[in-house]
């Protein structure tokens, strides 16, 4: 059991969540907490710079999460959202938050996606079902299409409630050709996502987060009575919806529809409309009569995503990482075999190296990917593979249960198996944090030697092992029967600068005799 805390930094509102969280992926929460900060505030269209009044809330907000957070003895993981990583400003909103004591990574949509879905299945008993998942927030709206754990596909789209507020209904202010406007907007931008996720087919749909739950909510309550309990799992049917957007939009100012609509909460009684008509339009666009909706969402995806990388012996979906990685090497026609044994002789030395290079499991995971892939440039030409490995690693959708941070670290470690090492004007390399540099320079390094040991592509190193000296790494190859290993020895001495610099000593590489 450890106690964890995770922080969704939204457009429209932060959340946190602090728990404590068992091996096996349940948890007990032990207290939440939300403000609506608005960080996506007076923007339009898409997200290009976050105002100063926004990032200080925000700051403010996230320095008091960290403060509960400690009173708890809570370590924090905090990501954000469609706000952040669109702004260009987002990296002094990230710097900002450093200062105040909380690191902040920022997600992309396919991983604010997958977490999202990863927080649903905890929350209900859908694991056996292929169902649709749609996450209305401020910025963006995720929908994914996924079964037992895995995400059959997701998309993200730049739309979502307060987006569309400031850009159709300033203040909260509503008409009826606005209101027609916005409709026809969220159709046209619906449309492609929806076509590609609807032949998939689904059991059930399920709705997460603020808006939506709001909308059940009110739903409820005319349904039911005023004895409902809020931000219950409940079901939207199409009249229900129908029915409280006509009754939301008879009152053409936020503060009117604040005081005049039963039981909306008035700091969403401005953006509510907005998020009314995209959920309209969504359950048009997929056909749709019901939606379950989610009590949990992104957070709390966060919360078992991060924690079950550190339990010990916790699962974190390993199985579908390693399933989603090697889907990804045959799809690009990667000599399985080859890669294999280069991956193993690299596992190997990272092992041998333990002492040495001070690194976890976690990072074994990642020299294993990286490994496993670094040839699959190759498909687009074989001059700079490594630059083709690289960007198909970072753009690809098929790395499924990886964090946005472990695919550019493996896709660094594929970019630097070769040639040239890392140097500050390599742009993707100069974002990385020192400690995250020192990482890439050891994996590719270490990988570096292992392709060198196979590199007549005959496998003629079966193992390896190494001795350590104060300023000297000793790598003995053990070569089959009568092989001749002088091309892999001769390679891999003259390509393991990388490894004799991450580990500050000279590398000599033999045959043992």
């Amino acid at each position: 059991m450890k106690r964890r805390a995770a922080v969704d930094i939204g457009t429209n509102s932060f959340h946190l969540v602090v728990a404590d969280v068992r091996a096996d992926g349940s948890f007990d929460v032990v207290t939440t907490e939300k403000e609506m900060v608005r960080l996506g505030e007076g923007t339009t269209g898409d997200h290009r710079e976050l105002s100063e009044a926004a990032i200080e809330r925000g700051v403010a907000a996230l320095a008091r999460f960290a403060a509960i957070a400690e009173s708890l003895d809570a370590d924090v993981d905090a990501v954000a959202t469609s706000a952040v990583r669109e702004a260009t400003n987002g990296p002094e909103f990230v710097r900002r938050c450093a200062e105040a004591g909380v690191v902040v990574e920022v997600i992309s949509g396919r991983e604010e996606a997958r977490l999202i879905h990863l927080g649903v299945l905890q929350a209900l008993p859908v694991f056996e079902q292929q169902v649709l998942v749609i996450d209305i927030g401020g910025g963006s709206t995720e929908m994914v299409v996924g079964k037992s754990g895995r995400t059959l596909a997701l998309r993200s789209l730049k739309i979502g409630h307060l987006r569309l507020t400031n850009t159709f209904f300033p203040s909260g202010q509503i008409s009826e050709s606005a209101i027609e406007d916005c409709r026809r907007h969220v159709r046209a931008f619906i449309a492609p996502a929806v076509s590609e996720l609807v032949p998939l087919g689904f059991q059930l749909a399920i709705g997460s987060s603020g808006t939506i739950t709001e909308l059940g909510d009110l739903i409820r309550l005319r349904s039911m009575g005023a004895t409902t309990q809020p931000g219950l799992d409940t079901l939207i049917d199409r009249t229900g919806l129908d029915q409280i957007t006509d009754e939301l939009t008879l009152w053409p100012t936020a503060a009117e529809r604040a005081s005049q609509v039963s039981g909306l909460a008035a700091k969403r009684a401005d953006v509510i409309v907005a998020g009314a008509i995209l959920l309209q339009e969504l359950f048009s666009a997929f056909g749709l009569t019901r939606m379950t909706t989610s009590p949990w969402a992104l957070r709390e995806g966060v919360l078992l995503d991060r924690t079950w990388g550190i339990e010990a012996g916790a699962p974190r979906f390993a199985d579908l990482r390693r399933e989603s990685l090697l889907r990804m090497a045959e799809s690009f026609d990667t000599d399985r075999l080859q890669a294999q044994h280069v991956t193993d002789l690299a596992l190997r030395l990272f092992d041998e190296l333990l002492q040495v290079h001070d690194l976890g499991s976690a990072d074994r995971e990642l020299l294993e990917a990286g490994s496993f892939l670094h040839n699959i440039g190759l498909m687009v030409s074989h001059s700079s593979h490594h630059h083709h490995s690289d960007y198909i690693i970072r753009n690809s959708d098929r790395l499924v249960g990886w964090t946005d941070r472990e695919v550019d670290l493996i896709a660094q470690v594929a970019r630097y198996h070769r040639r040239s090492g890392p140097k500050d004007s390599h742009e993707p390399w100069s974002l990385l944090s020192v400690e995250d540099q020192a990482r890439v320079r050891w994996l590719a390094g270490i990988l570096r030697v292992a392709i060198a040991l196979d590199r007549t592509r005959s496998a003629v190193v079966e193992d390896l092992d190494v001795t350590v000296e104060p300023a000297r790494l000793s790598i003995r190859a053990q070569v089959s029967n009568n092989a001749d290993s002088s091309t892999e020895l001769f390679t891999a001495n003259a390509r393991s600068a990388m490894l004799a610099s991450a580990a500050g000593r000279v590398v000599e590489i033999s045959e043992r005799q």
